[in-house]
């Protein structure tokens, strides 16, 4: 666990110092750290993407294939379990705790804590790491990606503002649930298919990050979040 503990300590302090910078920079400045972490989003997702596929072409395409499917099926269960609509109901709720706020600030909030929520427990570090930790003890993979979590956050603050704090609470309950089935299944989880198929999967989600970043489109991204499990279970069985 001591892996996940830093990952949470590091976005809350970035997410601060995002914060208190967000007073002193100017529209245009945010306006560029967005297209940056747009632009940094879109190269993570597509290297998670490269990095779970591997071997000939026809293996690549059924690695694609699988994704897909995953997604598809996965995107039917999380509408079905309104997993958008929870995130985004909690995050007014907090919101409202918090202080009052226009819509359009409830909104950003709301957008904030699911965009980072997502951002921080759907890419290959947050498992693969939280695997290695409860494995081995090893939380080297934790520790880079807190480093990288930590920035990130501290940019989307300055523009999604406190919400991005809240998605502390995920990536603590996440990673640190990963950990601990990883410490009790320690010898079933060293499968690189199922593995890989997480990846790809996964790095297909964080791509669609980008749109909401950029502000594009609204995608109900949380209702993917499902097909992180589905993916594995349908490699398994289309061995």
């Amino acid at each position: 666990m001591t892996g996940t503990f830093i990952n949470t300590a590091a976005i809350l302090v970035g997410g601060f110092v995002g914060l208190t910078a967000a007073r002193q920079l100017s529209a245009q400045t945010q306006t560029r750290i967005k297209l940056a972490l747009a632009a940094f989003t879109l190269y993570a997702g597509a290297s998670m993407v490269w990095q779970g596929t591997g071997g000939s072409l026809g293996t690549v395409l059924k690695q694609l294939g699988i994704a897909m499917l995953a997604l598809v099926l996965g995107n039917a269960l999380g509408m079905a379990l309104r997993l958008q609509a929870g995130l985004n109901k909690l995050g007014r709720f907090v919101k409202e705790r918090i202080a009052k706020a226009s819509p359009a600030d409830d909104n950003r909030f709301s957008e904030g804590f699911v965009t980072c929520t997502l951002l921080f427990c759907v890419g290959p570090m947050a498992i693969l790491g939280a695997l290695e930790d409860g494995t081995s003890g090893d939380f080297k993979i934790l520790a880079i990606k807190s480093a990288l979590d930590g920035l990130a956050a501290m940019g989307f603050a300055a523009t999604f503002g406190p919400g991005v704090l809240l998605a502390a609470l995920p990536v603590l309950a996440y990673q640190g649930t990963l950990t601990l089935l990883a410490h009790a299944l320690a010898d079933q989880l060293h499968d690189p298919l199922l593995l890989g198929s997480i990846r790809v999967t996964g790095g297909l989600v964080v791509m669609c990050i980008t749109v909401v970043i950029l502000d594009v489109r609204k995608v109900p991204l949380a209702n993917y979040l499902p097909s992180l499990a589905v993916a594995p279970l349908l490699t398994h069985w289309w061995r």
